[in-house]
């Protein structure tokens, strides 16, 4: 399974027009058809509230069913990142005084719960509060939009 940050479904969507690469998105769309794409209700949320008017925010509230609420077990996990205290950076100060939906520790929970791969366009970087760094941290796997292609072996 493979759990979608923001980024990497705005990427993908900025990128990769459906009318021009229509093989990707059938393999894409057989992926979700079989639950092995999925995200969190706080990229939903992030999408609709700093997207308004694109083909992505059309696309999650097609498929609404993607993006799940936090289980138990993902909420208690979010404590555990929130625990090291240099994670509690993955909420910006400004975010949380605005209330903005901040996705970053829901999608890392979720691949946590189901075993899954993080996509991410996020990159590792030494003593940063990124979800690359989280993962590391935790021992979750990782990957960026081109390394999950490569997973699934899709060549164009």
């Amino acid at each position: 399974m493979y759990v979608f940050d923001t980024n990497s479904l705005i990427v993908l969507f900025t990128n990769f027009y459906r009318g021009r690469f229509p093989s990707l998105w059938g393999k894409f769309d057989k992926l979700i058809s079989e639950d092995k794409v999925v995200s969190v209700r706080e990229v939903y949320n992030e999408v609709t509230s700093f997207y308004a008017k694109t083909r992505l925010v059309q696309w999650v509230k097609d498929h609404r069913g993607l993006f799940a609420e936090p289980s138990i077990e993902e909420l208690q996990f979010v404590n555990r990142i929130f625990a090291v205290k240099h994670f509690q950076l993955l909420i910006r100060k400004k975010k949380i005084l605005n209330g903005k939906p901040v996705a970053d520790p829901f999608v890392i929970a979720r691949a946590t719960v189901e075993d899954g791969v993080v996509v991410t366009q996020e990159q590792f970087k030494e003593n940063a509060a990124t979800i690359p760094n989280v993962c590391k941290h935790f021992g979750i796997k990782y990957t960026d939009l081109e390394g999950f292609m490569e997973r699934e072996g899709w060549e164009f």
